[in-house]
């Protein structure tokens, strides 16, 4: 009498689930750094485009704006989930983005042109 064995044992389904979350498990981490790159790209990015708004701002203002003025005159908006700061002085400002959702690395860049930078940083992002 011969049985026809269809399907899979338990053991055989339970070494599939293990080998599974083997996999997930080591996938996870490089997910998340994959995603804190990409948070500080649009730092990064956001910090670009106020100082292009500033600039533009200046040049039909002839001084240097506040968030404020910058979102109603440029349509400047910051991205989802960053934390935008400008100061602005006659002579030049100061601009911080940070995101806090950023967990490994630098979570803010700044810029700072003008009004007491010093001549190496004038205009430079950094991220700390």
């Amino acid at each position: 009498m011969s049985r026809n064995r269809r399907g899979f044992t338990l053991i055989e389904l339970l070494v599939v689930i293990l080998i599974i979350g083997i996999l997930v498990s080591v996938a996870i981490p490089r997910f998340a750094s994959t995603r804190d790159k990409a948070a500080l790209a649009s730092v990064r990015s956001d910090v670009r485009n106020a100082e292009t708004a500033e600039e533009a701002y200046f040049a039909d203002a002839g001084r240097y704006g506040t968030l404020a003025e910058l979102q109603n005159f440029t349509n400047f908006n910051v991205a989802i989930g960053n934390v935008i700061s400008i100061a602005a002085a006659p002579a030049g400002y100061t601009i911080n983005v940070s995101n806090a959702t950023i967990t490994v690395g630098a979570t803010s860049c700044s810029v700072q042109v003008g009004a007491g930078a010093p001549s190496t940083a004038d205009s430079k992002i950094s991220c700390p």
